[in-house]
């Protein structure tokens, strides 16, 4: 069950996260899984946009494989035992393993069947999260197992949920890279969502979380207006493909931030472009944005609302998203609020920003969070 925000709350639960710490593998060994012996499949919690599809290996653990394309998905499980067995299916990812916090990563790993061993036999949490961007082709996770004998466990259990929408600034996109200059390449291995603000703010709070966001994706107006859907276009979906509709009643938001603008306005104008003016850019960004609030708000009514910008583009965006922020405020809305973020390095790969931005965007919201609670 979902709950509210209520004073006092996020402190308590922060401090809990850190209260259970199950005894870590000497460790953290990943490997693909030479025999797999009979297995029953763990209950998984999900964080994400997922869809569930048969699955594709007659020969899985697991009756369903999760298909997801959006950022920042994860998997977790729990259970009593000295091994532990996930399927990975065919990805261009980066994967993080943690059990009981100790991490490792997997780099684009073949499909098949991994294995974690050498466990303690006590209580663990595994983990596992896509920290790479998907754009062009989703990924399937094929859930977890461990062998007969051993004993499945409910993950420990999250009482807030969070949601980060947005463009490349929320996805992380290059945050890893200490250099502006990055191949395409350099930028997929370099982008870690795990390690963007909107994580960063989850986890301080022990919040399950989304992040539904799109690089060079803009409010009306792609980066230079390259064709593609704009992200109120593709967010009602699970999928890019956008074949079904997103729902989840399960999935109620005590926080949604949102940052868009970047894109409308980081680039001039182009020949034959739909708007002929700045002005005209302006009042349709305006008018689209503050319609696909509406929708946010229409749908999480209850929710505390940040919209944040920062003063790039000599502080047009900052500047119409402050303005969409005040007009649904006037017609009524008093649960939202700007947040400007101004003074950050941009030092990641193509200007965009570092760990070191991430954690002051973190900072700024986990303090206006905590203020909009007392």
């Amino acid at each position: 069950m979902q709950r509210k925000f209520i004073p006092g709350l996020f402190l308590g639960i922060a401090c809990a996260a850190t209260a259970y710490a199950a005894p870590h593998p000497a460790s953290l060994t990943v490997q693909k899984a030479s025999e797999v012996p009979r297995l029953h499949a763990l209950s998984i919690s999900i964080g994400g946009r997922v869809q569930t599809e048969p699955a594709a290996d007659a020969t899985s653990f697991s009756p369903s494989d999760y298909v997801s394309q959006w950022p920042g998905i994860y998997y977790r499980a729990a259970f009593r035992g000295s091994r532990v067995f996930f399927r990975v299916g065919k990805n261009e990812e980066i994967l993080h393993v943690a059990v009981d916090g100790d991490e490792t990563s997997l780099v684009k790993p073949d499909p098949g069947v991994y294995e974690v061993q050498n466990l303690s036999g006590q209580r663990h949490e595994i983990d596992i999260f896509i920290a790479t961007e998907s754009v062009d082709a989703p990924n399937t996770f094929g859930g977890f197992a461990i062998p007969d004998g051993e004993q499945s466990l409910e993950p420990a259990p999250r009482h807030l949920q969070m949601e980060f929408i947005g463009d490349s600034h929320t996805v992380g996109y290059g945050n890893l890279s200490s250099t502006h200059t990055c191949t395409k390449d350099e930028v997929w291995s370099r982008t870690d969502d795990t390690k963007a603000f909107g994580p960063l703010t989850a986890r301080h709070y022990d919040a399950d979380y989304q992040v539904n966001a799109i690089s060079g994706r803009g409010v009306v107006r792609n980066y230079n207006n390259f064709a593609a859907d704009h992200l109120p276009q593709a967010y009602p979906y699970v999928l890019f493909d956008k074949k079904q509709a997103y729902s989840d009643p399960s999935w109620k938001p005590s926080v949604l931030v949102i940052a868009l603008g970047t894109n409308d306005f980081s680039t001039k104008l182009n020949p034959g472009e739909p708007w002929k003016t700045r002005e005209e850019l302006h009042a349709d960004f305006e008018a689209t944005y503050q319609r696909f609030l509406q929708k946010l708000r229409a749908g999480n009514p209850k929710a505390y609302i940040i919209v944040w910008a920062t003063d790039m583009a000599d502080g047009e965006i900052e500047a119409e998203a402050q303005k969409v922020v005040q007009q649904v405020q006037a017609g009524g809305d008093k649960d939202i609020t700007f947040l400007p973020v101004n003074g950050l390095a941009f030092t990641a790969c193509n200007g965009h920003p570092s760990l070191a931005d991430e954690q002051v965007i973190s900072n700024k919201l986990i303090q206006l969070i905590d203020a909009h609670q007392r």
